[in-house]
């Protein structure tokens, strides 16, 4: 909340209208500033690439289908009484499964990005948290898949357990990590909406 009334004091009370929730929901999903204006980043060279965004829209629709899986099955057992392991066609296997596999993925590919990106324009002191945050996302999508592997023999209990402690852990530190500038980003987003619209 301080946030929002700091990004425009005295206009953080207009009231917040449809269209421009929208816009910042297209920007949010489509990641469309985050091109470079359109040219991408130098990450390897002087060369300009989509590397970085694309691995970061992987890894954040990722991170979306997961946390839609665990919602879904939430309400499969909680409203419908469904009890999991799920078929595997069932929504919360497929959003759990592509979801995984594109954590994965986009995880990796960050992590990779950084390896070779030029280190001059980068904050070191603040590697070490994005290294552990990175290799925590990508720890929670590979063990929810090896999970969905073992789900109909008896490492299914042990693999739960670790899975489910990562995710705890995960949640733990979302707010002190740099996954927090989702919400903030957000927020901008829809500021910036808001007064073009205005």
């Amino acid at each position: 909340m301080r946030y929002w009334r700091g990004t425009a004091p005295g206009a953080g009370q207009k009231p917040i209208t449809p269209q421009p929730v929208a816009t910042a929901a297209v920007d949010i999903l489509t990641l469309r500033n985050l091109g470079g204006g359109g040219h991408g980043c130098n990450d390897i060279d002087d060369s300009f690439a989509q590397t970085r965004r694309i691995f970061h829209q992987t890894m954040f629709y990722g991170f979306m289908l997961c946390f839609a899986a665990t919602t879904v099955g939430a309400v499969y057992h909680h409203v419908f009484g469904w009890k999991s392991p799920h078929a595997f066609l069932s929504l919360p296997v497929q959003f759990g499964t592509w979801g995984g596999v594109m954590l994965c993925i986009g995880t990796a590919g960050l992590l990779w990005v950084k390896t070779v990106t030029d280190p001059g324009p980068v904050a070191k002191r603040l590697l070490g948290g994005e290294y552990a945050m990175l290799g925590l996302l990508f720890t929670v999508g590979i063990t929810g898949l090896l999970l969905l592997i073992v789900r109909h023999t008896g490492a299914m209990g042990v693999m739960l357990a670790i899975h489910l402690g990562f995710v705890l852990a995960l949640f733990l530190v979302l707010p002190y990590s740099k996954m927090v500038h989702g919400l903030y980003r957000g927020l901008a987003l829809l500021r910036n909406a808001q007064e073009k619209r205005n």
